[in-house]
């Protein structure tokens, strides 16, 4: 498992272990958390250390490999490279040349190359993803699921250009699509915007939308929600969310009902529509 920031990480590495199966984390220097990585098997990596890895991987036999955990982009500049990632850095170099969506999918082609089988998170704990219903004691109203309509009508529509997994809808108007700053950040501008009186709508009003970009390699990338969102969309003065089941990821599922029970806030996981 190659392991960037959060508790998912170490979430996911318990359930398999209790499945039966070994794991291995490689943890990235700057991001995993220690406290998250210490039950574990573990080696400590940075960044470009490609070559590094691959001995590591085979030297304690490890087949299949699962990429979990927060991880910004990088520069191209900030890379460090070893032997091992200087044979590869052309691809390294073309995988660059586009978006997130491109360079997670291009560096997997190279780590298949390379003998790894590349699995989802979700595929070796299937309970992660969010399932069709509530997730909580509250559901949305008509206003609520005109806005996911919309919302997961724009996210198909922006697909194809590389952009976000994740939009901020009200009364059937759009107030923030999610770009480089993800959806923390995103609704703390929304939360902003309220103060600031460039939202005049009240608070209770509008939904935060999340789901994957059509055609996504999902064993990459997968949107993620969990305790920390709800405290955003609560922040925001949101109604509620609404993830696309099946194919967002809900991290610490108790404490994201706990908490969206206590804001009064309402989270679901509806079907995306026909074609998405």
């Amino acid at each position: 498992m190659i392991c960037g920031g959060g508790r998912l990480p170490g979430d996911i590495a318990a359930k398999v272990e209790a499945g039966g199966r070994p794991v291995v984390m490689f943890a990235i220097e700057g991001w995993a958390d220690p406290a998250v990585v210490a039950p574990f098997r573990h080696h400590w990596l940075s960044l470009a250390r490609y070559g590094t890895f691959l001995r590591l991987m085979r030297q304690e036999g490890c087949r299949d490999l699962v990429v979990i955990g927060i991880l910004l982009r990088p520069s191209l500049w900030q890379l460090r490279p070893d032997l091992g990632t200087v044979r590869v850095l052309p691809r390294i170099v073309r995988a660059f040349r586009g978006g997130d969506d491109h360079l997670l999918t291009s560096l997997g082609r190279m780590l298949e190359d390379d003998g790894c089988r590349l699995l989802g998170a979700h595929e070796v704990a299937p309970d992660i993803l969010a399932a069709a219903g509530p997730i909580g004691a509250r559901m949305p109203g008509a206003r609520d699921a005109a806005d996911i309509a919309l919302g997961l009508g724009l996210l198909a529509a922006t697909s194809p250009f590389d952009v976000g997994q994740a939009a901020v809808v009200a009364n059937r108007h759009v107030l923030a699509v999610e770009a480089a700053e993800g959806t923390d950040r995103m609704l703390a501008r929304i939360a902003e915007l309220r103060e600031i009186g460039r939202i005049k709508l009240p608070r209770g009003v509008g939904v935060l939308v999340k789901a994957p970009k059509v055609g996504q390699d999902q064993r990459f990338d997968m949107p993620t929600v969990g305790p920390n969102t709800i405290d955003g969309v609560a922040r925001a003065g949101l109604a509620g969310l609404a993830v696309a089941a099946g194919g967002v990821i809900v991290a610490e599922p108790q404490e994201v009902v706990r908490r969206a029970d206590a804001a009064g806030l309402f989270a679901v996981g509806v079907p995306t529509p026909e074609g998405a």
